[in-house]
């Protein structure tokens, strides 16, 4: 599959080296030298000098025979004009990077459609969607709902008070139980669990279930005695922040403490009053958070421009009683070091961005593509086709590679859990978690 990205910056570069490790055909595009030269040399792809709006650079890139154009510039309009160049000169997929929020609703993406740009993302909303998944339940560390809630995958960092520890897991998740473990993250270490396998204390467990199940995963994990979260502080004021708070649970009462004046005066008129309270001041100043109450709050949200001060302001939230933390962690190199501080939930907008633009690579019936950086792994929602390899055995039958598993799926709009006899039929939305493995082994099972 060849691919052309548009824009070495944060996305192009992280997307750059996450295809070309799958061996891709990936060319790089950027009038930058010195941004093209950051990708390293250790990264098996092309990289072209040159504008992505150049009708001629993108003939030179190839993109008359070019399966997927990306165009990640910081500048929307930028990209808008490159992807509609690259579609009408022969390529066959485009995704435009856009931050105007109204450019992802339904009637702009139809628009968008016939202008040749077959998707646009926003990872600002990307992120601010992860953010209040994260906050809807204090006691766990990631969420992600699936036909809205019928299946939910849950990473829950397990503490003494887990009931479950130290068993083998065909002992307490057979078949007829309400939920399976997808996936075990034990230091630095993934595991896709076997029968054998044990959930031992400070494991980060990925647990499969639905909906009406969840009040039980909180049971036996131990997790009964925290307190839902109500009161959100923020720190740090910036796009994120905008889309974050104004899509937060109407329960939740939120408070922003940005450094800026004048940010502050553009959040006033960006930000109704009953959606939240704009504070001038320091997130990082202990007193301030005392004086606005952090001892009543249930979630301190960290979404600075520095990871370094996200990291650092909720490590101090944690101290002053704070369960639930929340960090934005831009920058790569500092994820192990945010997990390795018990930092709860951390969003990175790169990875966000490229498990979306990630389902357009393939050429199965993908709805949704979720990358779980706490792991390295993927969890996707795939469609089976009519007579397509999946639907000829049951599970145990199919012989999938070691590092894959089948957690769930959904038939007729039902969530149920998947066990080694369970027979998938086309039509089913079929949930399956992906641990460092190329997905184009995994969609040849449902074309």
């Amino acid at each position: 599959m060849k691919t052309i990205i548009a824009g070495a910056y944060a996305i192009g570069t992280h997307l750059a080296r996450l295809f070309s490790r799958d061996h891709e055909d990936i060319t790089l595009i950027d009038t930058s030298v010195e941004r093209l030269g950051q990708v390293g040399a250790d990264t098996d792809l092309l990289t072209l000098e040159d504008s992505p709006t150049s009708i001629h650079a993108l003939k030179q890139a190839g993109v008359s025979h070019t399966d997927l154009f990306i165009a990640v510039n910081p500048n929307e309009s930028d990209n808008i004009t490159a992807c509609m160049l690259a579609k009408s000169l022969g390529a066959r997929k485009t995704v435009a990077k856009v931050d105007n929020p109204e450019f992802t609703e339904v009637k702009a993406q139809e628009l968008f459609q016939r202008l040749g740009i077959d998707s646009v993302i926003d990872p600002d909303m990307l992120a601010a969607y992860d953010i209040n998944n994260g906050l809807k339940m204090s006691w766990v560390r990631q969420r992600w709902d699936v036909h809205d809630g019928e299946l939910v995958m849950l990473g829950i960092k397990l503490r003494e008070s887990c009931e479950i520890l130290n068993k083998p897991l065909k002992e307490i998740s057979g078949p007829e139980d309400p939920y399976h473990v997808v996936a075990i993250k034990r230091g630095g270490q993934t595991i896709i669990p076997g029968g054998n396998d044990e959930l031992l204390l400070y494991d980060l467990a990925y647990f499969m279930t639905t909906r009406s199940y969840i009040p039980y995963i909180r049971q036996i994990v131990g997790k009964d005695h925290y307190v839902d979260v109500k009161n959100v502080m923020v720190m740090g004021g910036g796009s994120i922040t905008v889309r974050a708070v104004k899509r937060m649970p109407e329960y939740m009462d939120c408070k922003i403490i940005e450094i800026d004046g004048r940010r502050c005066e553009e959040l006033n008129e960006l930000i109704d009053d009953d959606e939240a309270m704009i504070i001038h001041g320091d997130g990082r100043d202990t007193s301030l958070l005392i004086e606005e109450g952090i001892k009543n709050t249930q979630a301190f949200v960290a979404l600075t421009d520095s990871p370094e001060t996200n990291i650092l302001a909720c490590l101090a939230a944690k101290r002053l009683g704070v369960r639930k933390t929340v960090a934005l962690v831009e920058n790569m190199d500092y994820v192990s070091m945010a997990e390795s501080l018990d930092i709860g939930t951390i969003v990175n907008r790169k990875t966000v961005a490229a498990g979306h633009i990630y389902q357009m690579m393939l050429d199965a019936n993908v709805l949704n593509i979720h990358f779980l950086m706490n792991v390295n792994a993927y969890v996707a929602e795939f469609i089976p086709l009519p007579g397509s390899r999946v639907t000829q055995k049951a599970v145990k039958d199919l012989g999938l590679p070691r590092d894959v598993t089948i957690g769930g799926l959904v038939r007729q709009g039902k969530g149920m859990l998947v066990s080694g006899n369970t027979q998938i039929e086309a039509g089913d939305s079929v949930m399956v978690f992906c641990h460092e493995i190329d997905m184009h082994r995994i969609e040849k099972y449902f074309t």
